[in-house]
């Protein structure tokens, strides 16, 4: 694996401990693509450190099981958003 892919690996995981952002977060700060962000988190970072690689999982388990609420609260606001335009 290049360097530089590795220094990406780790920066990124660190990120995600330190915040617990969601890989769409994460991806949007760093400029890559979520699917880069993913593979980062799930295939290499086992390689590159086997601890790392355990915390950043326990966060995007979490991540996951919240999405649907996170998804919800979104499609809310859009509506009351459009509510609110109607009715003024």
């Amino acid at each position: 694996m290049k360097e530089y892919i590795i220094r990406r690996v780790i920066d990124v995981s660190n990120y995600i401990i330190d915040t617990g952002s969601t890989v769409r977060e994460t991806a949007k700060l760093f400029k890559i693509s979520k699917s880069t962000v993913h593979k980062d988190c799930t295939e290499r970072l086992s390689v590159v450190d086997r601890h790392l690689y355990k915390q950043v999982k326990k966060i995007l388990n979490i991540n996951l099981a919240e999405r649907h609420l996170r998804g919800g609260e979104a499609t809310r606001k859009k509506y009351l958003k459009k509510r609110k335009i109607v009715s003024v």
